[in-house]
């Protein structure tokens, strides 16, 4: 016969027995099973067990992981769920999401049942636990796994009462309710002058009073004399006084160039950096060169690419050249 609703383990603590025999004995019951346990007997046998003591509710478990049925929040005292060991394997990434709907459908206190189960899973008890159970019994020798559902959900308010029967038995007390600690005004103004950036009692500081004429200076930048040696990063500034323009033109006198002689081979020679001005200076002062090949007048087929008559008709040598704009090929 399947596990009653009302389950103490010779585990459980004493002080815990007192709640778990508060669960309803008759409550509603939920039978949840699948194709094979249906076929081979074991969730109809289950099913007669629970209609001799109480309302059953049957439901397949695929309907519950697909979501075509939900189910009624706490409505039911006890949950039975009879699976083989594949199923139970099959369910273990979506374990989470049914267990979810179950715990939503007990009623506090309510227990569930997981049936035919095998050692293989010992995972089971902490999936249980993190859902919100509380193990009541681990894996039984009929392979049956019980678990209880709190009196009270994560969140629940309680008020604060002593209770004169966990002492002796006798009536209850009065609840006692914890009173709350007034602030007189003074303290709350001091409370709340103490977090404000601005307070009143704060004087202001003029910050141009703070600085002195020596600071209000312009600074003059001074640079360190140069050295030759040292690497350096910069070039000398306009009014250089440390040096480094003057390292800088003695450089650039000691520096080679390297000149092309302008030829179709392009031949290079390196020259000093005075050789170089001498050159630019002449080839200013030289003559512009003019063509020699003399043959112009011919058309564009016997012109260079800088001539001044490129692009115009051929014409006798001292001929006036006349454009008609009249033709066709312009």
């Amino acid at each position: 016969m399947a596990p009653t609703a009302v389950y103490v383990p010779s585990a459980i603590p004493q002080d815990h027995r007192s709640a778990v025999a508060a669960v309803p004995a008759k409550g509603p019951a939920l039978a949840i099973g699948s194709l094979v346990t249906a076929q081979d007997g074991k969730y109809q046998s289950v099913i007669s067990n629970l209609d001799e003591t109480r309302q059953v509710e049957k439901q397949m478990l695929d309907r519950l992981l697909d979501g075509a049925t939900v189910l009624t929040p706490l409505t039911y005292s006890s949950v039975h769920v009879i699976l083989t060991p594949p199923e139970y394997e099959r369910l273990m990434p979506s374990l989470s999401s049914l267990l979810s709907q179950l715990l939503d459908g007990l009623t506090p206190l309510g227990t569930l049942h997981l049936l035919n189960l095998t050692s293989g899973f010992s995972t089971l008890p902490s999936e249980l636990t993190l859902a919100g159970f509380t193990i009541l019994s681990t894996f039984t020798e009929e392979g049956t796994l019980i678990a209880q559902k709190p009196a009270h959900s994560v969140g629940t308010k309680l008020s604060i009462e002593t209770k004169s029967t966990a002492i002796n038995g006798a009536g209850a007390a009065p609840s006692m309710a914890l009173p709350r600690r007034k602030l007189d005004a003074e303290r709350k103004s001091s409370k709340k002058a103490l977090w404000t950036l601005s307070s009143p009692s704060t004087p202001t500081i003029d910050a141009e009073a703070l600085l002195t004429a020596a600071d209000k200076e312009r600074p003059v930048a001074i640079c360190e004399p140069v050295n030759a040696s040292a690497p350096r990063r910069k070039k000398a500034c306009k009014n250089c006084s440390c040096g480094l323009a003057e390292l800088e033109a003695e450089e650039l006198k000691q520096s080679k160039v390297v000149v092309l002689d302008g030829s179709e081979s392009g031949q290079a020679t390196e020259v000093a950096q005075g050789e170089k001005e001498r050159l630019i200076d002449a080839a200013k002062a030289a003559p512009k060169a003019t063509s020699s090949c003399g043959s112009c007048f011919l058309g564009d087929a016997f012109r260079c690419a800088g001539c001044p008559y490129l692009g115009l008709p051929a014409f006798k040598p001292g001929e006036k050249v006349e454009i008609d704009f009249g033709m066709d090929d312009l």
